[in-house]
């Protein structure tokens, strides 16, 4: 796919993650070439016949662990990222610059290179009363993160009821830039 913005569409294991051909419908839908990159327990979660679903929609193979040293890296350089769902934990250790994973070495390398980033949380009331959440999405909004908690975003339910069926895709969507320069400087590990 030349002349398109590449996305990358990064999903924590919650239970959005099921249901990315909505995500990467709609961000194709607005003009992106999407990659998929999964945080491992997300893709645990995915059956062989999903991934193969989500491969031929993407037309790029999906990551969710570091390539090995000199290996050719698969996927396009990105002009922005999503990272959607983003869990409790992946906010936390990403504001603290953690990145134990590829999804969280890429999402803290992007705010060093300065890519548009945008996270749509989904998590419970109970954990976003935690002191930790509050702190780490000030911290993410300071270095240039959209994250859309709250408000035209996503609004964490009660514990044991969350709605998956109205996860706010669009919204993540329509917070991404309308145009990007292709970086091509992001190492993907």
């Amino acid at each position: 796919m030349t002349d398109t913005r590449v996305l990358y569409l990064l999903a924590c294991a919650a239970p959005p993650a099921q249901h990315l051909r909505t995500g990467t419908a709609l961000a194709q839908q607005a003009g992106w070439d999407v990659c998929l990159i999964l945080s491992p327990a997300a893709y645990t979660w995915q059956s062989n016949r999903d991934l193969a679903e989500l491969e031929t929609l993407t037309h790029h193979p999906i990551r969710y662990a570091y390539k090995r040293p000199g290996t050719d890296d698969v996927l396009p350089p990105p002009d922005a990222m999503m990272v959607a769902p983003a869990t409790f934990n992946t906010i936390n250790k990403w504001a603290a610059g953690i990145c134990d994973t590829l999804l969280l070495g890429l999402v803290t390398e992007a705010l060093g290179l300065q890519l548009p980033v945008v996270a749509l949380p989904y998590l419970n009331a109970a954990q976003a009363a935690h002191p930790a959440l509050s702190t780490s999405v000030a911290l993410l909004r300071s270095a240039g993160v959209s994250v859309l908690l709250g408000g035209d975003g996503f609004t964490p339910h009660r514990p044991q009821h969350g709605d998956v069926d109205h996860y706010p895709w669009a919204a993540g969507v329509d917070a991404l830039p309308r145009s990007a320069a292709t970086n091509g400087i992001l190492p993907r590990g």
